[in-house]
């Protein structure tokens, strides 16, 4: 129990804490808003991948306005769908999964299977060279992110822990892609 004697003391160091926490919190949004005004400026137009050499490129702003808010969260942000939110998740039908960015081939449907997280899963994708993988730090863990390896658009992670032959779950936000059924035109590739 303090003393009437101590309180100045106590409440003088709290309020010097709290003008310290509220200095340190502005400068890191500060940090951050720079960081995004940079990325939006940047000729490989990802703030996800800012030092990414990809065949499609486009600003931060141009994404904006090519793809669905969702999509842009998820693809350009490293966003995440909430789960069992994507229609892709119950897809049935035989065909192949594109990047909702620039209309890639990724994933065949023949390795997708029902993983129960709620996001459309798969063993493998396409070809290895499909997609790009890179460590990501966020959220206090270690995950391996990964990307369409043409525009460096985010869509998911993949885990160890998937069925054989591969052990492999390439958990996919559905917003980052789109299906075409066997004999489906394949969606316009953007160049």
């Amino acid at each position: 129990m303090l003393n009437f004697s101590s309180r100045p003391i106590f409440l003088l160091t709290l309020a010097m804490v709290c003008v310290f926490f509220i200095a340190a919190c502005s400068s890191v949004k500060e940090k951050q808003e720079a960081q995004e005004g940079a990325a939006s400026q940047s000729t490989h137009g990802d703030a996800h991948h800012p030092d990414g050499d990809f065949l499609v490129q486009r600003t931060q702003a141009e994404w904006k306005t090519l793809l669905p808010p969702k999509t842009f969260e998820v693809m350009r942000n490293a966003s995440t769908e909430r789960a069992f939110s994507s229609p892709l998740h119950n897809q049935k039908k035989q065909g192949i999964y594109y990047c909702a960015s620039c209309g890639q081939a990724l994933f065949d449907s023949k390795d997708k299977y029902d993983s129960g997280t709620g996001w459309p899963s798969f063993s493998q994708p396409m070809s290895p060279q499909s997609v790009g993988t890179r460590e990501d730090k966020q959220l206090f863990m270690v995950r391996t992110e990964v990307h369409c390896s043409r525009c460096g658009g985010h869509l998911g992670h993949v885990f160890d822990d998937g069925p054989a032959p591969t052990g492999l779950r390439y958990c996919m936000n559905g917003v980052a892609l789109t299906f075409k059924a066997r004999g489906e035109a394949p969606p316009e590739r953007l160049n």
